[in-house]
This record gives C-alpha cells, sequence and structure tokens, in this order.
C-alpha cells in the first residue's frame, strides 16, 4: 500500500494545475459514486421482502407523522 501512495503522489507531482482541477472532480466524483453505491449494497443485504411498501401504503405513513 505504501508503493502505491508512493506512485500516486508522484503522479499528482507532475500534473498541471489545470489538469490537478479536472483530476480532482473526477476522483471526488468516483469517490461519491462509490459511496453511494456501498450505502445501496448495504441496504440491499439488509433489506426483507416484507419491508417493501405500495405506494399507497407510503403516502398512508407519511400522512401520520
Amino acid at each position: 500500500m505504501n508503493l502505491l501512495r508512493i506512485r500516486i503522489h508522484h503522479l499528482i507531482e507532475q500534473l498541471g494545475d489545470e489538469e490537478l482541477q479536472s483530476v480532482w472532480e473526477d476522483v471526488h466524483a468516483l469517490h461519491c459514486d462509490f459511496y453511494m453505491l456501498k450505502a445501496i449494497q448495504k441496504v440491499k443485504q439488509s433489506q426483507q421482502p416484507w419491508d417493501i411498501l405500495t405506494q399507497e401504503e407510503a403516502i398512508q405513513i407519511l400522512m401520520f407523522y
């Protein structure tokens, strides 16, 4: 893992300011996508067949809150 960090730092040092901004935007977007994907997978693992509501049931429950 340490070797990978060194290689990444070396690549970052070679980027210009404009390229660095573009790379940051791409990496940040990928990080957010990965975060959401992990959250979706976690929910899928914990979801049970009886956890699903119809739209009408969901609206009825929301109206009581």
